[in-house]
């Protein structure tokens, strides 16, 4: 495994939307489909420099650590076009949300604790499949940065789960023409 980077960095986490729905429909056939998915993002996170933290026990999703937060987005960009431009079976459109923070976790032997890896994760359950969720660290240091393709949108002030503060959220997915969230987080704000 390659080194997990150290002080501040950047935090991944990715789950399948609706995976429960696709194994049902596809059955011993979503195997197959999972691998495709796993292969198309470990693909595209390592050729952002992101290390794996650790084996889910889902089976369907990531937690990727970066020393960029910049190449953190766009490992993320590219591994939604990755998936958006593969071939899936005709019963079997993988769609994935994707969550990043930037902060200082703790490290312990084998990855990282704390409020950071927490509040990634969090953030991460808000998204609809397909979106990519910034937190508030996150998008302060990319929205100086142009990266190509790429606009950011900002869905405003949420409460997450176990936190006492709210957390800013912007999509990197400008062009989502649905509703900003998957769940309806306490929405506390919304500017434009």
């Amino acid at each position: 495994m390659a080194e997990l980077p150290t002080g501040t960095v950047t935090l991944l986490f990715t789950d399948v939307d609706a995976s429960s729905e696709l194994v049902k429909r596809l059955g011993d056939r979503y195997g197959a489909v999972l691998a495709a998915h796993r292969d198309l993002l470990r693909q595209a996170f390592a050729a952002g420099d992101g290390v794996e933290v650790e084996v889910d026990t889902q089976g369907d999703s990531f937690f990727v650590a970066f020393g960029s937060a910049r190449l953190a987005v766009e490992a993320a960009a590219a591994g939604q076009r990755a998936l958006a431009a593969y071939e899936w079976p005709a019963e079997a459109s993988v769609r994935v949300r994707m969550a990043l923070h930037t902060g200082e976790p703790y490290r312990r032997e084998t990855g990282y604790a704390g409020m950071p890896v927490h509040r990634a994760a969090r953030i991460c359950t808000l998204g609809h499949g397909g979106q990519v969720l910034l937190s508030r660290s996150t998008a302060g240091i990319v929205d100086d940065a142009a990266i190509a393709g790429l606009g950011l949108r900002d869905l405003g002030e949420h409460r997450l789960k176990d936190f006492d503060r709210p957390e800013h959220v912007t999509s990197s997915r400008s062009r989502v023409s649905r509703p900003p969230f998957r769940r309806s987080g306490r929405s506390i704000s919304r500017s434009r």
